[in-house]
């Protein structure tokens, strides 16, 4: 429900008040993509993609990638978009054009609740990518970038386009994700959550009349065990009682709008494993994560590891602190828009190269 609101925000209420933020307003837009083929071998005649964009197509482009259950709307926030986007700040709409799109499955995107249901094509994140670069380069005739940033799957689909389309960016910056197969506990939860869903008598295999029930109460689970971090859990609920109050006010929510669609979101990040292209990567790339993040712990040293095969790349690790939300820190630009400001002065600016250079 919250981002449903954000949406009608977005579309129809900024456009008759005065725009209060200290940036451009968006621009939202919609274009379709004919003949669109799935990773399955499905072809769909016509792919809505939906998307904003901030600042003049005379701007350097930068595309921001959302995370699972957002839109392009939930990355207008006072402490990502009003950190990042105004005067003098790293990406000031004044010098940059920043295009974020509904990602394929999201928001005003093609969806499974379009209509289709669950005979929705099963999309994965080089669907997502693909789809995205055809929005890029045909829809919006933007044939290279200064920088592509992404948080948690928006980080995710970040990795797959440095090896995918190679040759289409300057700088990279993953957040909260890491290059590296899905597995361990993210996964184990993910597959649990999904399962869950799927196995709710009132699911009846995708050709439901009334939303599971099960879905609000998984979702929530899977956010709290996922993303908060403890310090800062532990500083905002030292108590039952407190505890218990965060526990309530994440069941007072609606939950997700559509099981289908929420299903295909997350199974869509199944196959991921982005370590076996890590050497195509020619962007510079500066990966940020946080040190309590519960989905991408660093104590594993997976990414560490990943990061010596990427030429240009730099792991920033946010320390954990009662500060610090575990998995959600990087939704907070106030930790780290200096280093990413000090990142894009040091790449240089590439030859900007035709679509027909990739892949």
């Amino acid at each position: 429900m919250k981002l449903f609101r954000a949406i009608i925000f977005i579309l129809f209420v900024f456009p008759a008040m005065t725009w209060a933020a200290d940036y451009p307003p968006p621009k939202p837009g919609n274009w379709v993509a004919h003949n669109f083929k799935f990773h399955t071998g499905e072809v769909t005649a016509e792919l809505k993609l939906h998307y904003l964009t901030l600042g003049d197509p005379s701007g350097m482009p930068v595309l921001v990638l959302h995370g699972t259950g957002g839109n392009a709307a939930s990355m207008l926030t006072p402490n990502f978009a009003g950190e990042l986007f105004g005067p003098g700040e790293p990406l000031d709409a004044t010098k940059y054009y920043i295009i974020i799109p509904d990602m394929l499955g999201h928001g005003g995107s093609a969806k499974p609740s379009d209509g289709l249901k669950a005979k929705f094509p099963h999309y994965n994140y080089a669907d997502m990518v693909d789809a995205q670069y055809r929005l890029l380069t045909e829809g919006l005739d933007v044939r290279h970038l200064r920088l592509i940033i992404g948080n948690s799957m928006g980080g995710m689909n970040t990795w797959v386009w440095g090896e995918r389309y190679p040759a289409l960016m300057d700088a990279l910056v993953p957040m909260a994700s890491q290059p590296t197969a899905m597995s361990g506990r993210n996964w184990m939860l993910r597959r649990t959550m999904l399962e869950t869903v799927r196995n709710d008598p009132d699911y009846r295999n995708g050709d439901y009349s009334v939303q599971p029930r099960s879905m609000k109460y998984v979702n929530a689970l899977f956010g709290i065990a996922t993303a908060g971090g403890t310090l800062n859990y532990q500083k905002r609920a030292p108590t039952r009682a407190l505890a218990d109050k965060l526990v309530d006010a994440r069941l007072a929510g609606t939950g997700p709008p559509d099981a289908n669609d929420f299903i295909w979101q997350w199974d869509a990040s199944g196959d991921y494993d982005a370590a076996p292209g890590l050497e195509n990567i020619q962007a510079w790339v500066l990966a940020i994560n946080s040190a309590d993040d519960e989905r991408n712990p660093p104590e594993t040293g997976l990414e560490a590891e990943a990061m010596k095969r990427v030429k240009n790349g730099q792991l920033d690790l946010i320390p954990a602190s009662s500060e610090t939300s575990g998995h959600g820190t990087t939704s907070d630009a106030r930790f780290y828009k200096d280093r990413l400001a000090e990142f894009l002065q040091s790449v240089p600016h590439r030859t900007d190269n035709s679509a027909a250079q990739q892949r």
